[in-house]
Parts: structure tokens; sequence; C-alpha cells
């Protein structure tokens, strides 16, 4: 059976003194039996939150990564970087990412390479915008954003996490119901399930607005395996509904 990953984004946001409170506040409110449970947070705050998480059964997560090894890219942070502040997630294919930073599908495919090669764990967000699902293209937008990780990782994509991230849905407060949400997740198992004999241990979270209220009917669905989690990570008694629910 899946361990159930409930994940928060915290996109850009925090402070020193801000961090420190909201992990404090979700270490001390963490249920003694509780998913795997992940903060990604901004790179400049990763020492911070590998201190202020040691010892308390959350792990940290990077919101990025280069798919460089290394050299002359001003800016970038390679997976060997991430390695050091102990990071066990990284986020790729974000959205946001996809939208702003004009990422392609092949190099989401090589950022998840490189993570796999440090020991990273990578969160694949893969995901339709509102005009795509409207015209009826979802199934065909996933499947061809999954395809590219599978064949750049092979074998090793049952080391993935992956995670359906409608577009339409993300900040908006909007949230595809149960029953869409599983059809796509069934669509993106029966994917794996084609590339690796292992697919039935590759976790598949939901990112679109998830939130205390609807936590647990998404959750409750056959092929959601957690969530990535965004607003409502940065407010802990929010976050800690949505663990409990996983959980």
């Amino acid at each position: 059976m899946r361990r159930k990953l409930i994940a928060g984004n915290w996109k850009m946001n925090g402070s020193l003194v801000a961090n420190q409170d909201l992990i404090g506040a979700v270490g001390a409110g963490l249920p003694v039996a509780h998913c795997a449970v992940a903060l990604c947070v901004p790179s400049p705050y990763l020492a911070q939150a590998q201190a202020l998480l040691a010892g308390s059964g959350i792990d940290v997560g990077a919101q990025d990564l280069s798919c460089h090894e290394s050299g002359a890219f001003t800016g970038e942070i390679s997976a060997a970087m991430l390695r050091e502040f102990g990071v066990r997630y990284a986020i790729v294919g974000h959205s946001e990412r996809r939208q702003f930073h004009r990422e392609s599908d092949a190099e989401v495919a090589q950022k998840a390479q490189r993570a796999l090669a440090a020991g990273i764990t990578p969160i694949v967000c893969i995901g339709e915008t509102l005009a795509e699902r409207e015209a009826g293209q979802t199934e065909a937008v996933v499947k061809r954003q999954l395809a590219a990780v599978i064949h750049t990782n092979g074998h090793c994509i049952s080391e993935i996490v992956l995670a359906y991230e409608p577009v339409w849905a993300i900040g908006t407060g909007k949230t595809a119901s149960p029953q869409q949400a599983q059809q796509v997740h069934a669509v993106l198992r029966s994917q794996l399930a084609a590339a690796s004999e292992h697919a039935d241990r590759i976790g598949i979270l939901y990112g679109g607005s998830m939130n205390a209220v609807n936590a647990a009917n998404l959750l409750g669905q056959p092929d959601i395996d957690g969530g990535l989690i965004g607003g409502a990570s940065l407010k802990a008694a929010d976050f800690l509904a949505i663990i409990s629910a996983a959980a």
C-alpha cells in the first residue's frame, strides 16, 4: 500500500522569523501517526529548514533545481548542492515554471533525471490549462508531459513522485472535483503501468488548491496518494488538518 505524502510548497513566501514560527507550529501539531510530510521552501531558507526540521519526521524539499550538474549557469542550483542541505524532495516542472520560465517537457524530464542521480526524489508536476481542458485535451496533455519523463528516465521512473496540478485550479480557489481528479490520476496510473512493473508504488499527488475542507474527499480517491499544497501550507492549522486527513 502506498504511503500518502503531503508536501507543502511555500512558493516565494517566508522570512526567517515567520519560517521559525510556522515550522515550530507544524512540528508541534504533527499527529503521532502521520503520513510522509515535506516542506518545499525557497532556496535561501534551506539551511534554516534543515536545522529546524532535524528529527521532526518532516523532510526538507526544494522548489526547483538545475538540469545541469555544474558550470557557468549563474543563479542555478544543482541537485548536488541541494543534497548537501539534506533535501529529500525537489519539485520539478511546476506549472509556474513551465509558464513563466518556458520550461519544456524535455527540460523537466532532465531535471527529474538530475534529482534521481543525486538521491533526491523529484515531485514531477504535470497538468492542463483551462483552455486545454475546455478543448477536451486534458488526457493528451498530461500523457505527453509524463511521456517525456518516462522516455528520459526509463526504469528509474518508479522512483519519482508525480503531481497532477490542473493549472486552472492553482491559487484560484477552484478545485477539480474528487471524480475529475481521480479520472486523470487513473489515466496516469495506467500510463505508468505500461512503463514500469513497479507502477503501483509510484505516488501520484493532487496539486490544485487542496485545502482543509476538501482534502478528505480528494484523498479518499483510490489513485490520489497525497497532495502538493500551496497556500494552505503557509497556515499551520490548515496544513495540519490536511496531514490528519491523509493519515
